[in-house]
């Protein structure tokens, strides 16, 4: 897959403010019937929006749109794509004119896919379209920009259709996010997300996984796949699933477990019944909000109510420090009835050893 990195920038707004449902007074009175009908369903489906071909395919004439830019009826997005008011353009506009810049074929993909499906609350700052391998996106010598234009041949439409939004699958965006993380803990991040957001099923993901002939960790992500429907929600509680916990032939903990304490519902990261343990992971960011405060006194409230020990590790314990996060996690489950002993781990130096003392159990 080839990135293309297309910059454009919109002209000023006009003082007047024309919406899209005002766009009849626009129209050339010479145009026919039937094509002022499909223009008007047109603009009504694309938010407003229209690109070149298709006026000059309604009847307007190239007279007739440079008129309407001149006068300000209209305003250009991106070259050979207008929309047919003034004013603020809306975020469903800003994505039509993308895709009506980008061509045939094109569909919004990558983060902007991602925005739409609901795998993230933020607008990324570009645009993401992908087009079809067999086809060069529109080129332009104008210094623009908010457009990235991927070319792939994998990808397939979300709800193909005349009156919807161009937008790659939700499980086709997760694996086209995944093909363009920098690391396998981003991949795993867009995978989590997905599956705890309900924006796409783990069998789904194995199907468009299975369709490509291409993609990166392949190994890996059906393993991962599993984690997230397990409940693994982040790469650093990956690490320490895969590199604390299995690694060191410590027990399998709960993921996600939901626990009830003085009527309220928590959630632990990591839990371990039978032994009375919770083990949170905490990302870089945890340091940083009134969270921490409200967790420790939630930490304090397990303890005094049903003697619940609880661990927080941040990103440092469940990677360069993990062996060390083993041992201290093993002593604890031992203390607290755990009849297993832990081994140590593949890596050189692992400061965990079958000789470790068997606590006694409380």
């Amino acid at each position: 897959m080839s990135t293309i990195i297309f910059l454009y920038a919109g002209l000023p707004n006009p003082p007047k403010n024309r919406h899209p449902e005002h766009v009849k007074d626009s129209i050339p009175s010479s145009m026919g019937s039937a094509a002022q009908r499909k223009l008007l369903v047109l603009l009504s489906v694309q938010a407003g929006i229209v690109d070149r071909g298709q006026c000059l395919d309604v009847g307007f004439s190239q007279r007739q749109i440079s008129y309407r830019l001149r006068s300000g009826a209209w305003q250009r997005v991106y070259p050979g794509v207008y929309a047919t008011f003034t004013g603020h353009l809306s975020r469903d506009a800003r994505l039509w004119a993308a895709v009506r810049f980008a061509g045939d074929g094109a569909m919004v993909s990558h983060e902007t896919a991602a925005e739409v499906h609901g795998m993230i609350d933020r607008p990324a700052l570009d645009i993401h379209v992908t087009v079809p391998l067999s086809r060069r996106p529109a080129r332009t010598t104008r210094p623009v920009r908010g457009i990235v234009i991927h070319r792939s041949g994998q990808s397939r439409k979300h709800l193909p259709g005349p009156f919807k939004l161009p937008l790659t699958r939700a499980d086709d965006t997760v694996l086209d996010l995944v093909a363009d993380a920098p690391t396998f803990d981003h991949a795993y991040t867009w995978i989590s997300r997905a599956v705890s957001r309900n924006v796409v099923t783990v069998s789904a993901l194995r199907v468009a996984l299975a369709r490509r002939s291409r993609v990166r960790w392949r190994a890996w992500l059906g393993d991962a796949c599993a984690e997230a429907q397990a409940g693994v929600l982040s790469p650093l509680e990956l690490r320490y699933v895969r590199d604390v916990e299995r690694a060191h032939g410590l027990p399998a903990s709960q993921h996600q477990a939901r626990r009830h304490l003085n009527g309220i519902t928590h959630y632990k990261d990591n839990w371990y019944p039978e032994y009375r343990l919770a083990v949170e992971i905490d990302g870089p960011a945890y340091h940083e909000n009134e969270q921490v405060q409200q967790d420790k006194d939630r930490d304090n409230a397990n303890l005094a109510a049903d003697d619940v020990k609880t661990f927080r590790f941040g990103p440092a314990a469940v990677t360069e420090r993990a062996c060390e996060t083993a041992a201290m996690v093993a002593v604890t489950l031992q203390r607290h009835g755990w009849p297993g002993v832990p081994r140590p781990c593949r890596r050189a130096g692992c400061t965990v050893r079958r000789a470790v003392p068997r606590a006694r159990a409380s």
